[in-house]
């Protein structure tokens, strides 16, 4: 190769390494927490809104005649926690037309921006995987089924919504993980299938943590593909009990673990560990979302508790935002701000106006 064409390689390859290095507009908001799977740009400097202390991660936009804009995103905290409750009142927007040198602030009364269900495009699936192995049924077995009955009315909706389900599996020293109800919205299905669990549920004394912990990432895998056909959005949550260390020694915590790392990022994982003979280090590794331990069985509700509200308010930091534009044609930049006290964050996208009329509502 003569150094005439070297010389050129060199040069092609240094302005390809610049070019890619520098493409900051882009900001990948995904969370190291294993949540957050949305993009969006960071807000033009122009509208001088400071440091983002909540996070805005836009996961699909759509416009609507006659001139509706919808933008569907998840709100976290800087640290990754999710942020829900949030209203319409509290976010502002902003538009920046063709001809305009910054952005306009949209009036969300004027403008009937709301916060709407989203049912339509969104999926929430959660897995309680219960150890039912024989210390458990001999000793917490009652305040087993008190804290996950409660779990279940934390997590599931108050009214019946196709959009958020569970499922209950239970495992012991066997290689399957079992079916205690199948997947449902229906919140009086999993309480009365707990309230059906008695001690002669299971004959292995053994405990398959590892294998149950392999099994239901598969599942929640499964579960968030299905739930995702159509252009639909999901999300899945694990949240596993145990009183004790894997017994079974079936498959290693190495699998166990790999499983759990390599899951899909829109999968959280959660750990609940009960007494003195669990191993706190495996559990919190594999709850790599978050994880609680209950020192004795009189702790159980108060430890699933703090879980369940993890798990509702992750579900619930999704938001459908809704409001009817002023713009009549062209791409238009959208800012969108969320104020909490005195925390706040914005994300930009664009959307494009052609056709668009009066009489959005």
């Amino acid at each position: 190769m003569n150094s005439s064409l070297k010389l050129v390689l060199l040069f092609l390859s240094i302005t390809l390494f610049i070019s890619c290095g520098n493409a900051d507009d882009d900001v990948n908001y995904a969370l190291n927490t294993g949540d957050g799977f949305g993009e969006g740009q960071s807000v033009d400097k122009c509208l001088d809104l400071g440091e983002n202390d909540l996070i805005l991660s836009i996961q699909d936009q759509y416009t609507t005649d006659p001139g509706k804009v919808s933008i569907f995103f998840k709100v976290s905290s800087s640290d990754g926690s999710p942020v829900s409750g949030l209203t319409a009142d509290q976010f502002t927007i902003y538009e920046q037309g063709r001809n305009d040198d910054c952005f306009n602030t949209i009036s969300t009364s004027e403008s009937n921006a709301r916060i709407s269900p989203n049912e339509q495009i969104f999926s929430s699936n959660t897995l309680l995987i219960l150890d039912l192995s024989n210390s458990v049924l001999s000793g917490s077995l009652e305040e087993l089924k008190t804290a996950s009955t409660s779990f279940v009315n934390t997590v599931m909706p108050a009214t019946t919504q196709e959009s958020y389900k569970m499922a209950i599996y239970w495992f012991d020293g066997e290689d399957i993980l079992h079916e205690l109800n199948p997947l449902t919205s229906e919140k009086s299905e999993l309480t009365e299938a707990i309230a059906g669990i008695n001690k002669d549920i299971s004959s292995d004394v053994s405990t398959d943590l590892y294998g149950a912990v392999i099994k239901s990432t598969d599942k929640a895998t499964e579960l968030l593909n299905a739930s995702t056909q159509g252009e639909k959005i999901g999300a899945a949550s694990v949240v596993i009990f145990t009183d004790g260390k894997d017994q079974a020694s079936r498959y290693s915590k190495d699998a166990a673990q790999k499983k759990v790392d390599s899951a899909d990022p829109n999968i959280s994982f959660f750990t609940i560990g009960l007494g003195g003979e669990i191993d706190t280090e495996a559990l919190t590794a594999i709850g790599k979302t978050s994880s609680e331990f209950a020192a004795n069985k009189e702790e159980l509700e108060d430890t699933f508790n703090k879980i369940s509200d993890l798990v509702s308010e992750r579900a619930s930091s999704f938001y459908l935002f809704e409001y009817c534009s002023p713009k009549r044609g062209g791409d238009n930049n959208l800012a969108i701000q969320v104020q909490k006290g005195s925390l706040q964050g914005a994300v930009q996208t664009k959307f494009n106006a052609d056709g668009f009329t009066g009489g959005c509502e």
